[in-house]
This record gives C-alpha cells, sequence and structure tokens, in this order.
C-alpha cells in the first residue's frame, strides 16, 4: 500500500499514546518539524495526564482517532513512548487509514501499534519522536526520519561487526522493541516473521530475560524462517547477582546463528541518539560482508 510523500505545507499531529508528556518536553521536536517546512497540530493527550498516562484511556483513544480519520493530518507521530499503547490498541478503527494512508511514526512501546499496521498491511515508520528531536546529538536519527518521510533516497551502511554471520536477505522489515514483541504474541498485533528481515532492539532488561523471550519466540517457531536479523541496541543492560554470563551477541547467535540467514550487530536503531528510521512493511535488502553491513530498499515508495 503506498503512503504519499510529506510535502511542505502538510499538517502533521502529535498525540501521546502512552506515557504522559508535556508541551515544553516536546517543544523543540515541533520546532524541527515546522522547520521541515511541516504545519503541527498537537491532540488533547498532550500535557494531559491520568497517573502515568498521558491522560484516560478513552482520551488517548480518541484524540488519535480522530487524527487517524483527518484527511487534512498527513503523518501523526507518537510524543513518546513509554507504556499505554497496547491499553488503547484494540479500541482503534482503521478503515479510515486503510482508504486513506498517512505515515504513523514511533518506536519503543509504539512497536505494538507497527506491529498491528503490519497485520492490515499498512506501512509504518519505527523512529524517532518529538520528545528526542531538534537536539544536536539526536541530528542524524532526525534526518533519516525526514528522509524516508519525504521519500528522499535512503540506505544504511554500518561497519562490520566480529560477531555477524555473512550472507545477503531481501524481505520485508519488521521488528522494534524485544519485549513488546514477546507481549503481542498471540494477539490481532502478532507478525509473521517468515521470509521477513527481523529488526530488535531494546533497553533496560536483563540479560537473562532477553534469553527467556528470544526462547519463547524460537519456541513458537518464529525465528526459523527470517531473510535476515539486524540487532540493533540493546542499551542500559542489567545483569542478576549470580551473572547471567552470556552477553546479548552470545545469546541472539545461540538461539538465531544456526538457521542460515544473515545476522548483523549494533546497527544504529534502538534507545540510543543515533535511532535511525525504519520503514516498517517496506521490502530491503539486507547485505551482510566481511566489510561491513549494507540495508537498502529495494524500490524508492511503499
Amino acid at each position: 500500500m503506498t503512503v504519499p510523500a510529506l510535502q511542505q505545507g502538510d499538517t502533521v499531529g502529535i498525540v501521546c499514546l502512552a506515557r504522559k508528556v508535556s508541551l515544553e518536553d516536546i517543544q523543540e521536536g515541533i520546532n524541527l518539524l515546522e522547520a521541515w517546512g511541516l504545519s503541527v497540530v498537537l491532540g488533547q493527550s498532550i500535557g494531559a495526564e491520568d497517573g502515568y498516562f498521558g491522560g484516560p484511556d478513552e482520551l488517548r483513544k480518541t484524540d488519535f482517532q480522530q487524527m487517524l480519520d483527518n484527511p487534512q493530518i498527513k503523518a501523526i507521530f507518537s510524543a513518546r513512548g513509554g507504556y499505554g499503547t497496547t491499553r488503547i490498541l484494540d479500541q482503534l478503527d482503521f478503515s479510515g487509514l486503510q482508504q486513506n494512508p498517512k505515515w504513523i511514526i514511533g518506536f519503543s512501546d509504539v512497536t505494538a501499534l507497527l506491529c498491528h499496521l503490519h497485520t492490515l498491511g499498512l506501512p509504518s515508520v519505527h523512529g524517532t519522536m518529538p520528545l528526542l528531536m531538534g537536539k544536536p546529538e539526536t541530528a542524524e536519527a532526525d534526518e533519516t526520519l525526514r528522509r524516508l518521510l519525504f521519500q528522499e533516497p535512503l540506505s544504511y551502511a554500518v561497519p562490520a561487526n566480529p560477531h555477524n554471520i555473512m550472507g545477503e536477505g531481501t524481505g520485508q522489515l519488521v521488528g522494534g522493541n524485544l519485549i513488546l514483541l514477546d507481549t503481542i504474541s498471540g494477539t490481532a498485533s502478532d507478525v509473521d516473521y517468515s521470509g521477513k528481515i527481523l529488526f530488535l532492539e531494546d533497553v533496560g532488561e536483563y540479560y537473562y530475560n532477553v534469553d527467556r523471550v528470544l526462547v519463547h519466540l524460537r519456541r513458537l517457531g518464529k525465528l526459523q524462517q527470517l531473510a535476515g536479523l539486524v540487532v540493533g541496541q540493546f542499551s542500559d543492560m542489567n545483569d542478576t547477582q549470580v551473572p547471567f554470563g552470556r552477553d546479548v551477541p552470545q545469546i541472539i547467535l545461540e538461539h538465531c546463528g544456526g538457521y542460515g540467514y544473515p545476522i548483523c550487530f549494533d546497527f544504529p536503531v534502538g534507545h540510543v541518539d543515533r535511532n535511525f528510521a525504519m520503514a516498517v512493511g517496506r521490502e530491503a535488502t539486507l547485505r551482510v560482508g566481511v566489510d561491513g553491513v549494507s540495508l537498502a530498499y529495494t524500490n524508492s515508495y511503499f
């Protein structure tokens, strides 16, 4: 399904799908979007509070639904992640979005929404969010998102990593936050990974829990038929009092290394400043070689 490229003068929306956020928190992101030539509309959930959440579930759901159904809004950004997207996901109506596709952008907790859209044949963007945008340290990530949304040429090259498994694979990009991918297993948002390039990231997890989740995904048969695996940033990892004894590359290779598809490590995607935008649902080719890694989309548009 084709999503029109953003144009200068287009209107985009920002809503809070999960953890609460203030206008001040996202002002730098708003400024950047306006510098791109976009008009920004804020949802009522920006600045709203219901304990941890950006307003009650009903407010966040209605806020997002109104933007989904508004044909004048050409893209919708989740202001931030945290937790809360899955609480409203089953109450949303995506029929209007299927008739008039638009960009939906976010990562972390928003992984569940991006996967749900993929099951409906709708592309989306795993990328940085207004809370994090517009800062000098995130300029590279911001630019990858701009190029993707405006459909300018975009491909990635990263250095070789000693843990990489060489090879080449082509398939649709799917993935995101590892724990969220496990959380949606067996739900209407669950994704079939077969023949696809899976990308993974996470933050603040315990090594044993990464292992536990990968064991679960492997037992579900989800890791065996990938076209390729892109391992992003597993930042701020924790260990137990009795050390687990394996780091993230060792854990991933133990569960995925024997299936014959290419695997690359240390890709710039995740809870880090260099969080490169990934077009979920778009076909790409992953090449992992001795001299480095490339990830390139196989066509110009969705």
